[in-house]
This record gives C-alpha cells, sequence and structure tokens, in this order.
C-alpha cells in the first residue's frame, strides 16, 4: 500500500478514536472529525457549551506533508504521538511541527 494512503488511514483511524473518547467524556460538547484528504489536513474539533461559555476548540491537528506526518498542534494528555507509533508510523515519518525548526533536529522525530 502507498505510505500516503496508508498514513491517511492511520490517521483518520487514530482521530476517530480520540474523537469519540472525547465525546464520550461527561461535558457539554461534542467532538467531530474533519478530514481533507486533497490538502491533507486533518482535524479533531470540539463544540458545545460549558455552562454558559461557548466551546469550539482544535485539540489536535494533523498534516500530511510529503509522505510524513506533521504535528502541527496536540491539546491530548498523553500525546497523539504515542497513538502513531502504536499504529505503525515510523519515528523517521513522523515531524512535531509545533516545535521550532531549530530544535526538531533533537526530539528524535522528523526534522521536516
Amino acid at each position: 500500500m502507498d505510505t500516503k494512503l496508508k498514513y491517511c488511514k492511520i490517521i483518520k483511524q487514530v482521530l476517530q478514536n480520540h474523537a469519540k473518547y472525547r465525546s464520550d467524556l461527561p461535558d457539554a460538547y461534542t467532538s467531530q472529525v474533519l478530514f481533507d484528504d486533497v490538502q491533507g489536513q486533518y482535524l479533531v474539533l470540539d463544540i458545545g457549551w460549558d455552562g454558559d461559555t461557548y466551546l469550539h476548540n482544535t485539540p489536535i491537528h494533523l498534516s500530511l506533508i510529503d509522505r510524513k506526518i506533521w504535528i502541527q498542534y496536540d491539546d491530548t494528555e498523553d500525546g497523539i504521538v504515542t497513538d502513531l507509533i502504536d499504529a505503525g508510523v515510523a519515528k523517521s515519518d513522523i515531524v512535531l511541527g509545533f516545535r521550532h525548526p531549530k530544535v526538531r533536529q533533537y526530539t528524535g522525530f522528523a526534522v521536516a
């Protein structure tokens, strides 16, 4: 299977699992997943109410760029990278996009 298709499938499964977990929490919001295979953008979106406050949050944002998974934003407790590695993604195919480019070489993950 082509790496891009394989990673699209893994990303979707991992994000669907996160969205389901988040939606099952006893809060007043729901979690949705948004997939854009053409642009290579994948999000988990929390929408709803926390008391009188409207919630609209993107806790996870991944991009698929040049056959590498870029973690653009991760506001999960344990880190989305663990789930990606457990699903079979090599550390060399994961870029911590939220880390400054000068620091990425020290993370143990892909630089770009």
